[in-house]
């Protein structure tokens, strides 16, 4: 049940409340792949870093362990100690940006599998049976995501499918929340817009989607090869077509600025790598842009990653110790690093959220940009 809060121009403060906890919006989900942040960060660590909701995917979970482990050990929430919220994706992404071979058909795909080449079927009710196994809060619809610059008579014939398989994915959740031995009865679906970078296509596939009446929708397929200016525009054009009394969440989006300009534009879901990836190579996040500690100049630097945050490494460690860590290839030089970011991001949300309750969003998300440039005019 999403409650919406405050409005303040398009941006949006709410809540969504699950059986896993109410979640505060805007959010920023924090991504554990394989039901793991990649860089050495536990369940205790996130919630240590102000983590609302983590993200494991669909895919990787099950050609690697496998769902059916999983549900057997009790679903994900159980088999990572995490009793917060959790986001699955669907899987297509992956089965169509990693899986070399495939073939795609009205039924779902054909792939192999990226880890041992063997032969892997996926379809809207295969997708909802691994995530219905995983036992998470949310889980995603099955996709087909386009390239962002794929030809329109392309687009709209695998919208369209996209489309179909969504009502299928409706139907089995419904099915598989229904068994008496489903790990969580509460699942919740989220349906997911496509269309490339058309507009009109991006328009029609919202109208069609928000009539199934699902908990939420995504606006899937950007951050894939176009513009930031392109993907605001479609941003511009399509969000006001989502149920605004609905989550909306935006797949894979981004930098700072990204969530800044798309809060402004009515998204109040968000999930990117950056932060955890960045930080694995030594880039760090603070208010005035990004800096890398491997630069010398961070050598003798005895000031916190920023100063100020009150991340259990700026309180406790200096730039200089962590890029000494980074340089002498110490696990906790990375851990520092990535534990920095997600709770950078995770901050980040909680001063957008009360800069939205506030009615002041405008000026703030103006005097955030600003300030991100800072460390870029140096």
């Amino acid at each position: 049940m999403y409650r919406l809060l405050k409005t303040d121009g398009r941006a949006k403060r709410g809540e969504l409340q699950t059986v896993h906890g109410t979640i505060q919006t805007p959010v920023f989900m924090n991504v554990g792949t394989v039901a793991a942040i990649k860089g050495a960060v536990s369940t205790m660590d996130l919630k240590e870093i102000g983590t609302q909701v983590e993200l494991s995917n669909t895919y990787h979970l099950h050609v690697r362990t496998g769902d059916k482990l999983i549900k057997e050990m009790g679903g994900l929430h159980k088999f990572m100690n995490w009793d917060r919220p959790i986001l699955t994706d669907s899987g297509g992404f992956q089965v169509f940006s990693l899986a070399g071979l495939r073939k795609i058909k009205e039924e779902g795909v054909t792939f192999q599998s990226h880890i041992d080449g063997r032969k892997i079927f996926m379809g809207p009710e295969e997708s909802m049976q691994i995530q219905s196994n995983l036992g998470s809060t949310i889980a995603m619809a099955f996709d087909e995501c386009a390239p962002a610059k794929a030809e329109r008579d392309y687009v709209e014939k695998s919208v369209a499918r996209t489309t179909r398989w969504l009502a299928r994915c409706k139907k089995e959740m419904q099915r598989l929340n229904s068994l008496p031995d489903t790990v969580n009865p509460n699942q919740l679906l989220f349906g997911i817009n496509q269309g490339a970078v058309y507009a009109d296509i991006r328009i029609d596939h919202a109208k069609r989607i928000s009539e199934l009446d699902l908990p939420g929708y995504a606006v899937g397929g950007l951050a894939v090869g176009e513009t930031h200016e392109e993907m605001y525009h479609v941003l511009d054009e399509t969000v006001p077509y989502l149920p605004q009394d609905k989550p909306t969440y935006l797949m894979g989006v981004g930098t700072p600025a990204n969530i800044l300009e798309a809060v402004d534009r009515g998204i109040d879901f968000f999930d990117c790598v950056y932060p955890s990836r960045n930080g694995r190579h030594g880039h760090v996040y603070t208010k005035f842009g990004k800096i890398n500690l491997f630069n010398a100049q961070y050598e003798k630097d005895d000031r916190p990653i920023e100063e100020g945050c009150q991340c259990p490494v700026c309180k406790n460690y200096t730039r200089a110790y962590v890029r000494h860590l980074l340089k002498a290839k110490e696990m906790l030089g990375m851990r520092f690093c990535v534990l920095h970011n997600l709770y950078f991001y995770n901050h980040l949300m909680e001063d957008i959220r009360g800069a939205i309750e506030e009615g002041r969003y405008s000026a703030f998300k103006k005097e955030r940009l600003e300030m991100l440039n800072t460390y870029d005019k140096k």
